[in-house]
């Protein structure tokens, strides 16, 4: 079984900084991609960034677009989501997912919780 585990989210101030990190553990699975969605209350789930695993090719959503960066790690499975530059419309809860045949995404971490003060 694969499960992808986030850490990072919390508390911050408008104009602050976070670091969000995904680990996959479990067996070994195949990754086209990974990427981080938000959901926030009463919106719904959004892209938000994706990274292709081979080559490292990222995207971003046009609201994140020079404020977020996405990233692999050193660490094997895992992924970073660098948020600079923090807005209270930010707040929401971030997930970690992994598209392993290219046709979309199909494991889903359990969340984390980024709230920007203003």
């Amino acid at each position: 079984q694969v499960r992808l585990v986030e850490s990072g989210g919390g508390l911050v101030q408008t104009g602050g900084s976070l670091r969000l990190s995904c680990a996959a553990v479990g067996r070994t699975f195949n990754k086209y991609a990974m990427g981080w969605f938000r959901q926030a209350p009463g919106k719904e789930r959004e892209f938000v960034a994706g990274i292709m695993w081979s080559g490292g090719t990222t995207s971003y959503a046009d609201s994140v677009m020079g404020r977020f960066t996405i990233s692999k790690g050193t660490a094997k499975n895992t992924i970073y989501l660098q948020m600079n530059s923090l807005k209270p419309e930010d707040t929401a809860i971030y997930y970690c997912a992994s598209d392993s045949l290219g046709v979309g995404y199909d494991f889903w971490g359990q969340g984390t919780q980024v709230t920007v003060s203003s």
